[in-house]
């Protein structure tokens, strides 16, 4: 009996999300989400992504008529905020583009790393300098294995992409550095 409970509870819960041209469900996107649309968009997505991704996280809401006129009447409020922070990440771009990192690692006489240098790393470096990076930021098209000089893109907005100089460097040993007798 239980069990025919829950399955009329989820169907219910099912029929009360409204549906769209295609069958899925609409949500009013609270924040942008990549790839799939920016705040106050209208969206149909299928219910599964809709109740275990979308609406847990806060990112949507069901598009109801109260919801798109709310979102209609701030739009342009939403629209200068949104060129406002785009501003400042073409901004943080620029000064993300005039930084140079260096990065230590161990390394063999041809070069070659002992590990890799990764996302964490680079994050690390780039603190130091006084940039607050998260590692999903970082578009490596892979781990750093040789010494050298490298061109790193940092994704700050789905608008706006950064470069930065990344020096990897053999670590210098307490020998090394005390330069010999």
């Amino acid at each position: 009996m239980t069990g025919t409970t829950t399955q009329r509870k989820q169907n219910r819960l099912f029929k009360r999300l409204p549906k769209g041209k295609n069958g899925g469900i609409q949500l009013l996107l609270i924040h942008n989400v990549e790839h799939l649309g920016k705040q106050g968009d209208i969206v149909e997505v299928k219910s599964g992504y809709a109740l275990n991704y979308l609406l847990p996280q806060g990112l949507a809401t069901v598009a109801t008529d109260h919801h798109m006129r709310m979102v209609d009447k701030h739009r342009e409020k939403l629209r200068a905020l949104e060129l406002e922070k785009l501003s400042e990440y073409r901004v943080q771009a620029d000064e993300l583009g005039k930084q140079s990192i260096t990065i230590e690692a161990n390394a063999n006489d041809e070069g070659h790393l002992y590990g890799s240098v990764g996302a964490h790393e680079i994050v690390d470096g780039l603190k130091a300098a006084g940039f607050f990076l998260a590692q999903d930021q970082i578009r490596l098209e892979g781990p750093l294995k040789e010494l050298g000089l490298y061109t790193v893109k940092i994704h700050l907005h789905s608008e706006v992409d950064a470069s930065v100089k990344v020096w990897v460097v053999p670590t210098v040993t307490g020998e090394e550095a005390g330069g010999g007798a």
